[in-house]
């Protein structure tokens, strides 16, 4: 046998290499950061190779994937993308859509930051669509399903982040893992008054058909320059969740998720 061949038992023992895309993009975010650390999260699973894009329009990538995550922000996948990543998921696919994945603004509106309802296929998969967030600011984020293995053990936590106020759809199937509870004016957005109810969701299930989702809306990030053109510097750099080991703990898990673990 040559010194290159590899043996019966190299090749039982090695991990099956499992397909990922990653979907890293958008305005108004450090999604070089953003990008960074997700894959050097994906880095800790050498058995996956992983495809990194822009957008979500490249959907033939997905065919021999098992995982999707995205960390987009105002990405507006066109309704053929759309309708092929919500059959993707319902086939078996999970998918790990994070911050402003659900998120469409329009800036500069006489009325604030508007969030159009422009993608209703893509806010049903996800089960959400943002609507708006107050300023950035701590919050307690509570735990809702502490048995449930991606979020048990982590425990309440305080953060400094956006909090997501949301536009839920087909509510009755999400499954809590984490909320928090705030009322409030969100200012600078068009629909800037949440009084009717305190209770946002943080992380979450939905499940669809044989695979599901799940929504994580915490890990904003801003650096100096990615406000352009809107500002040309933006003063302060943020990290905000991405600075709590509990956001990388659940990050984690999502992945192992994602890669098939159910515990």
């Amino acid at each position: 046998m040559s010194d290159t061949a590899i043996s019966e038992t190299e090749t039982t023992d090695r991990p099956k290499r499992v397909d990922a895309m990653l979907v890293a993009g958008g305005k108004y975010h450090d999604i070089n950061y953003a990008r960074r650390e997700l894959l050097s999260l994906i880095g800790e699973h050498e058995h996956v190779w992983t495809t990194v894009d822009s957008n979500y329009e490249n959907t033939d990538a997905l065919d021999n994937c098992s995982v999707l995550i995205s960390y987009t922000c105002d990405v507006r996948p066109s309704e053929a993308a759309q309708a092929k990543i919500r059959d993707w998921v319902q086939g078996g696919g999970r998918w790990i859509a994070l911050h402003g994945t659900n998120a469409a603004l329009d800036l500069g509106t006489p009325n604030g930051v508007e969030a159009p309802r422009c993608f209703p296929t893509w806010a049903e998969t996800l089960g959400s669509q943002f609507i708006a967030h107050p300023p950035i600011m701590p919050y307690t984020v509570e735990t809702t399903a502490p048995d449930h293995w991606l979020v048990e053990g982590i425990g309440e936590f305080d953060t400094d982040d956006e909090l997501y106020c949301m536009e839920y759809h087909d509510a009755d199937a999400l499954e809590p893992l984490l909320h928090t509870t705030w009322t409030g004016t969100a200012r600078g957005f068009a629909e800037a008054e949440w009084t009717d109810n305190d209770r946002h969701l943080i992380q979450y299930l939905r499940p669809l058909g044989d695979g599901a989702v799940l929504y994580n809306t915490l890990g904003h990030c801003r650096g100096h320059w990615d406000m352009h053109p809107v500002v040309e510097y933006h003063a302060t750099v943020e990290r905000c969740s991405w600075e709590k080991p509990q956001y990388h703990e659940l990050l984690r898990r999502a992945i192992r998720w994602g890669l098939g673990a159910s515990a």
